[in-house]
């Protein structure tokens, strides 16, 4: 496909611009208590998958005051998780930085999610005046809990892999042509970033990491393209240049919120169930610590690769659970209860994890002596 060829190849030459440019002003990552990595790495990933987005929707969607309003919203945060990588902000002030490009997105660009759905079996639960701070708050949650997955080579990415080929997928389904192009640029963006992000120490490709430009970018861009996807009267307002670039129906039948938990699981359950594991212990839930679900299956004896594999392949998994669930038209109320019961499961894991690690040790130890004897 010609997008996905010209995105890669106009990522690869961003990158290689970005990376000797982020070093020579300190733009890098550098080892320390909670980071294992060697030498100091540029925080380039995030900042050249953003300008290569932003030069692919130049040329790919008709400008209007919609895009214009979305791009400055994307530039804002991009800016500050540079200024973030850099200088590090207080936590107060990218709450309000936050808050400020939500609400450009919200009412500039008209992003709004309007209904829940029929949550409880007792018709569509809709937001009135609550769905603009709802909105907001949804975009700054969704945010927030990419930035707080991001903690091994190659997790982000590939989260936000599973995250934006859901959404492709589910465009293609039903009929949403603008939220496909968005989706599969921001796809071939992330695999040209994935190669480099997983290099190795002394690799002859410069490794480079997302960042918290790149980090909240992609948790913005996630809730926004689904939130046009929930109100297919929005997605109009982004008109492509080429007319119809994909041969899909044009029907732009909305998907369901409830649908939306599923393509964002791990970023999400993650986030929740360290924050609330923090405040169980007396901690602020913004304090950092190595407590995260990659940092729980290295500490079970999985190497960085094979905790990065776990973890996608269960990203991957529920997503396909939310994708079917929406295809079959499974009732709300029952996708609601089998999503909190998955999270109840998780919370519960969570809570025990130090137990299901001792367990899963001595389970290795007896498996290895056993191999031994054989």
């Amino acid at each position: 496909m010609v997008l996905g060829l010209v995105t890669a190849m106009l990522f690869g030459v961003v990158s290689s611009v970005m990376i000797p440019v982020a070093r020579s002003v300190g733009l890098t990552d550098k080892p320390c208590s909670r980071k294992a990595h060697m030498g100091e790495v540029p925080l380039t990933g995030g900042l050249s998958i953003y300008i290569t987005v932003f030069i692919v929707w130049c040329f790919g969607v008709a400008f209007s005051g919609v895009l214009l309003a979305t791009m400055l919203a994307t530039s804002i945060i991009v800016a500050t998780g540079i200024i973030d990588d850099r200088f590090d902000l207080p936590v107060l002030t990218r709450i309000v930085v936050q808050i400020i490009a939500s609400g450009i997105l919200v009412v500039g660009a008209g992003v709004e999610i309007n209904s829940l759905g029929n949550l409880l079996n007792l018709g569509e639960v809709e937001l009135g005046v609550f769905s603009v701070p709802f909105t907001i708050f949804a975009i700054m949650v969704a945010m927030n809990a990419y930035n707080m997955i991001d903690g091994i080579d190659g997790l982000l990415g590939s989260i936000a892999l599973v995250t934006f080929g859901g959404i492709a997928v589910l465009s293609v389904i039903y009929g949403h042509p603008e939220a496909l192009f968005f989706s599969l640029v921001a796809v071939f963006a992330l695999i040209p970033f994935l190669y480099r992000n997983l290099q190795k120490t002394g690799s002859r490709v410069d490794q480079i990491f997302m960042g918290d430009a790149g980090s909240m970018f992609i948790g913005l861009l996630s809730i926004w393209l689904i939130a046009i996807m929930l109100s297919p009267e929005m997605s109009k307002e982004y008109v492509l240049k080429f007319g119809n670039m994909f041969t899909i129906s044009d029907t732009r039948e909305p998907i369901r919120a409830v649908t939306a938990l599923w393509l964002v699981t791990i970023p999400i359950m993650d986030m929740v169930g360290i924050m609330v594991r923090r405040m169980m212990k007396g901690q602020s839930p913004l304090r950092p610590d190595r407590n995260h679900l990659h940092h729980i299956f290295m500490r079970a004896g999985f190497s960085p690769r094979e905790a990065l594999v776990i973890i996608f392949a269960s990203a991957c998994f529920w997503a396909a659970v939310g994708i079917l669930l929406e295809y079959f038209k499974v009732a709300d109320v029952v996708i609601l209860l089998i999503y909190l019961s998955v999270f109840v499961l998780y919370l519960f894991c969570l809570k025990f994890s130090w137990r299901l690690v001792v367990w899963f040790r001595r389970w290795m130890q007896i498996e290895k002596k056993l191999k031994h004897r054989e």
